[in-house]
């Protein structure tokens, strides 16, 4: 007999040779039918696993978190089964659960997805889902996977790379059999509510050395409504993606001349300016300092930072007098060599010191996406010096002012600490567990909810990352605080400690944007390009009715929104004022002024605030002080 402790505390004893879908039937049928999994202590198990000692269980239902993830790699199973019947020459790689639902690499032995494939395929997928086929369980020899998947090149590289001894999980669906780990559900017809998006080239292994196979796109719910509520979601987003609506407020530009560079436009140079002017303003009321180091930097120091070594296909190389130089990649490299221009004190520590810093790194061709994913982009980047015993309350602080950032733009955020590498890193692992502990800790102490991203850390330290949520619910990588114990070793930076002594500062490196260019992207797409006025490229633009009749009036209102230092602009251009009307809801203005007869003859503003109907009729000053207010509130 084996103890059973369940969510409520209540124990219940279970024979052996019972698996954990008979343990839920036995405590409910109808808990049973809604049960996808089991959460097995801490580890989700399916529910055809036998019970073979005492352990805490809780089970999975359809309402839960949990779920979402295991309906997706679960459906991620369904598209491969479909898939090989309407392509029975496909080879498949891998096809993993992601956040936004799942994917499957495949070698369609060059044939190639479209739109019209991706019903056919989702046709298939519903007869399977239909005929209800159970998802099972086995666990193979090396020598037995490899018979299994012998026609698979891709299944017999993985099962080859791993131990001799190594016990092989396989699930199966009818005619399906597939390579994984799972956990599964244990009936297809759970993956009634999915969806096919889109299909897209990867290179086998994302090695662009490698074969392009095809990878299909999907997302699966518990609901119907779900489902319908995520489509709609990404309808909208659609509409509000910021390459679109860049072209239509003038915002950027990226040209044949320099993919991944982009142009900043006069309105996106606006934007741009002003989000830095906060960055700076708060970054000054932490205490801050502020510095600027070269673009490029020779090539033993990127070997003495590791950089070199761990991240060399990324980086831009030229030669200048006989020797190599690189252009950086990383701020960090020259910050250290501004720290050790200087002796410094155990009193100046924490020493905070930031750079928007301009990185360039070589992006794939194929990767690079609008103002998301570019080959140069300007890092909020900062360095904080400290003392071991200050490790603690300066990660604290530091997270409060992430916060305290993120809250002026509306954005909601979760945490997630990445531990070291596998392979790529430098250092002691007595280093890096002591590095993890100390971020945990400081997470706690802060009063935030921790996630762990295992093996994601960077190559020289672990890092706590913070994925902001925007106003469609979709979740970005943002900020980050990485704690660094080896570069103060490899750049041998000291400061004097109260006994005369040198010691090795504690480091951290930190973004809060993550960068200028890929933060007003998604702003622009949380916004849908309705930026809160302290922002507005274009606060108000002023529209005569006559050009001849107003004009002057509407150029004597330009000057007093100038000297109030408010960004105005005029369109007094000879088209009809609803023609101009539609024009500046198109560039987003967040204001639009009309003036006519009334307005010249009485010296009144009549306004339009973006997106609403109503004419709203003021004299000048209580309009500034409207405009005023809006923009010190940052609402």
């Amino acid at each position: 007999m084996y103890k059973i402790t369940l969510p409520d505390g209540k124990i219940i004893e279970v024979e052996e040779n019972k698996s954990y879908g008979d343990l839920c039937s036995s405590i409910s049928p109808s808990l049973r039918k809604k049960t996808l999994a089991a959460i097995v202590d801490d580890k989700i198990t399916d529910l055809s696993e036998i019970i073979e000692k005492d352990s805490k269980v809780k089970f999975i239902t359809l309402q839960d978190k949990e779920a979402y993830e295991l309906l997706n790699h679960s459906c991620a199973h369904l598209l491969a089964q479909a898939v090989k019947r309407l392509y029975p020459n496909a080879l498949f790689w891998v096809g993993p659960a992601i956040e936004e639902g799942f994917y499957y690499d495949i070698d369609l032995q060059n044939e190639s997805i479209n739109e019209e494939n991706l019903q056919e395929i989702e046709k298939e997928m519903r007869l399977i889902v239909k005929n209800g086929e159970k998802i099972t369980h086995r666990v193979l020899s090396k020598k037995e996977a490899l018979l299994i998947f012998k026609d698979n090149p891709y299944k017999v590289e993985l099962i080859e790379n791993l131990p001799e001894n190594e016990k092989i999980s396989v699930y199966e669906q009818g005619e399906f059999i597939d390579l994984c780990r799972g956990p599964h559900v244990d009936n297809v017809k759970e993956l009634k509510n999915f969806k096919l998006l889109k299909a897209s080239g990867a290179y086998y292994k994302g090695d662009s050395k490698n074969k392009m196979l095809q990878r299909i796109y999907g997302v699966c719910f518990s609901s119907k409504e779900q489902l319908e509520n995520h489509l709609n979601m990404l309808e909208e987003a659609k509409k509000r993606d910021h390459k679109k609506i860049g072209k239509e407020m003038e915002l950027f530009m990226i040209s044949e001349y320099g993919p991944g560079f982009p142009f900043w436009l006069p309105n996106g140079l606006v934007l741009r300016k002003q989000l830095e002017n906060f960055w700076y303003k708060e970054h000054t009321l932490e205490g801050y300092q502020f510095i600027q180091t070269p673009i490029m930097l020779n090539q033993e120091l990127w070997q003495i930072s590791g950089h070199w070594q761990n991240y060399r296909e990324n980086m831009y190389t030229s030669e200048i007098d006989n020797h190599l130089f690189a252009i950086k990649p990383m701020n960090c490299p020259g910050g250290m060599l501004v720290y050790k221009n200087n002796l410094h004190s155990y009193k100046e520590l924490p020493l905070r010191v930031g750079e928007l810093g301009l990185v360039h790194r070589h992006e794939a061709s194929g990767a690079l996406n609008g103002l998301f994913r570019v080959r140069t982009f300007t890092q909020d980047d900062a360095h904080i010096y400290m003392r071991d015993d200050q490790i603690e309350s300066e990660v604290v602080r530091l997270i409060n002012f992430i916060e305290r950032i993120y809250k002026v733009f509306g954005l909601t955020y979760e945490v997630e600490l990445s531990t070291r590498p596998l392979d790529k890193y430098i250092g002691d692992i007595s280093v890096w567990d002591k590095a993890e502990s100390v971020l945990a800790s400081a997470c706690e102490k802060a009063g935030k909810d921790l996630k762990i991203n295992p093996g994601d850390g960077a190559f020289y330290g672990p890092k706590l990352d913070f994925k902001i949520k925007d106003s469609l619910g979709r979740v970005w990588q943002c900020g980050t605080i990485q704690l660094d114990m080896q570069m103060p070793e490899r750049f041998d930076l000291t400061y004097i400690d109260a006994d005369g002594s040198k010691k090795r500062p504690i480091m951290l490196h930190r973004v809060i944007f993550g960068s200028i260019e890929r933060f007003i992207g998604i702003l622009t797409e949380h916004y849908a390009g309705n930026f809160p006025l302290w922002l507005a490229p274009i606060q108000v633009e002023i529209l005569p009715v006559n050009g001849e009749a107003h004009g002057e009036y509407a150029h004597k209102l330009y000057d007093k929104f100038l000297k109030d230092e408010i960004r105005v602009s005029i369109d007094d251009r000879n088209e009809k004022l609803g023609y101009r009307l539609r024009s500046s809801q198109l560039k987003k203005v967040s204001y639009i002024v009309v003036v006519g007869e009334n307005e010249v003859s009485n010296d009144l503003v009549t306004y339009r605030r973006h997106g609403d109907q109503e004419q709203i009729t003021v004299n000048y000053k209580d309009f500034i002080k409207l405009l005023k207010d809006e923009i010190a509130s940052k609402q």
